[in-house]
């Protein structure tokens, strides 16, 4: 048993992940939304397997330091026919499963049906929205909201008006009713006061919300506060409620106040230059609402549930170990499979608490946190046989009256002369 390490397997592995991560990124832009996110992330990770499978295998034709020259010899041919069914066929099927398993709601996270519009009306949007965009934004929201919805809209200044008190918005006939009432809020010449109307909204949700369902809350403000919102948020926090910030013309593109109130609810953050693009921010928190993938980060009520923090990692821990293990299959190799499996574990693992904390983080861009695990996995796999050691190439030769020449430890299923560490 020996620990080495092909260098060339490591670069090509490398190679790999990052083709494999750039068609995985284009289908998740050209497909996200318009296919079914099971068969998206399995297709994903079929591709992401395979990619890295055929680095590997080219990797060893080139230079076969892992598996010696009988190999190449004689059992590349086999190698070469199991790499689809054991790396893209596979891990479609696998990749689906194990996103299914991710989506259900075993953790008992409830579904957002109730959302509120929390709309600054301060003095200063007569300036950052002279022609009140955002309450055409808001009309607009509601005309794309599922049936199943409840809406609540409140404006606020430096003190809060509740415009419409959670309804149901089934019927078009409802929606006109909503919008007969945002029609008519007038324009307020007061300051900003955030905290009281976070304040304001929490006590509309606790006394009208559902407690079948979950709520969320969609927050515009040009930033200007007046008052402090950290006693404010610990409410939110406990009751699971996110708030979704959105900054209107933000100077250097931020308002760190939003982004607080975001990150410590367990909301999004998101930043309009002007007013035009508000409804296309409202679009996208609706577009994400409840939204949780193995490749995405999560949103609404999901984005703190511990359940699903645990069973994210659990899952790309195990996609990680069968790479490995299909790795070996491929090379046909079983002590290449057991290397190769424990590191794909490690892998999995590392490239699982990437993926979770990189992706409900703000540091990094998800498509950056998505390359560095697909990284981690080939990039760990391919170094682990420096840490578990493999058996080097040996042959059986048979005497004439059955003696055995060399090492008596063969491969299963080969004929005398084979390489001993075949499956």
């Amino acid at each position: 048993m020996q620990r080495k390490i092909n260098l060339l397997l490591l670069l090509l592995a490398l190679a790999g992940g990052a083709v494999g991560f750039g068609i995985g990124e284009w289908l998740l832009s050209r497909y996200e939304g318009e296919m079914s996110s099971i068969l998206l992330i399995g297709i994903y990770f079929g591709v992401l397997a395979f990619c890295i499978g055929l680095g590997c295998l080219i990797a060893e034709m080139i230079s076969p330091k892992l598996n010696g020259r009988s190999w190449r010899e004689r059992y590349a041919g086999l190698s070469w026919k199991l790499l689809v069914p054991a790396t893209l066929a596979a891990f479609l099927a696998l990749g689906s499963l194990f996103e299914y398993v991710y989506e259900l709601d075993l953790g008992k996270a409830k579904r957002i049906n109730d959302i509120v519009l929390v709309i600054d009306n301060s003095e200063s949007m007569l300036t950052t929205d002279p022609q009140n965009l955002r309450f055409s934004a808001a009309k607009d929201l509601i005309e794309r909201m599922d049936a199943e919805k409840r809406v609540s809209v409140f404006v606020f200044d430096d003190i809060p008006q509740m415009v419409q008190p959670f309804v149901s918005i089934a019927t078009e006939s409802a929606k006109q009713q909503v919008y007969t009432k945002i029609d008519g809020i007038e324009d307020a010449i007061y300051g900003t006061d955030i905290a009281e109307a976070l304040t304001e909204t929490m006590g509309h949700i606790r006394e009208q919300g559902e407690s079948t369902s979950g709520a969320m809350v969609i927050l515009l403000s040009d930033g200007e506060n007046e008052t402090d919102v950290s006693s404010v948020l610990s409410d939110y926090r406990s009751g699971r409620v996110p708030v979704n910030t959105i900054g209107l013309g933000a100077e250097g593109g931020d308002f760190p106040l939003l982004r607080d109130i975001a990150d410590r609810t367990g909301g999004t953050y998101t930043d309009v230059a002007n007013a035009d693009q508000i409804s296309l921010a409202f679009q996208d928190i609706y577009r994400n609402l409840d939204d949780h993938t193995l490749l995405t980060d999560r949103t609404g009520a999901a984005a703190g549930s511990t359940y699903l923090q645990i069973l994210h990692i659990v899952l790309i821990l195990l996609i990680g170990t069968a790479l490995g293990l299909a790795l070996g299959l491929v090379f046909d190799n079983r002590f290449l499979a057991k290397s190769f499996g424990i590191g794909g574990a490690v892998a999995g693992l590392v490239a699982g608490l990437i993926l979770e904390f990189g992706l409900q983080g703000d540091t990094l861009s998800a498509p950056i946190v998505r390359l560095l695990a697909d990284l981690a996995l080939a990039f760990i796999i391919a170094l682990f046989t420096l840490v578990v050691p493999i058996r080097e190439q040996q042959r059986r030769e048979r005497g004439r009256k059955g003696m055995s020449t060399t090492n008596p430890s063969a491969g299963l299923g080969h004929r005398p002369g084979d390489r001993s560490s075949g499956f």
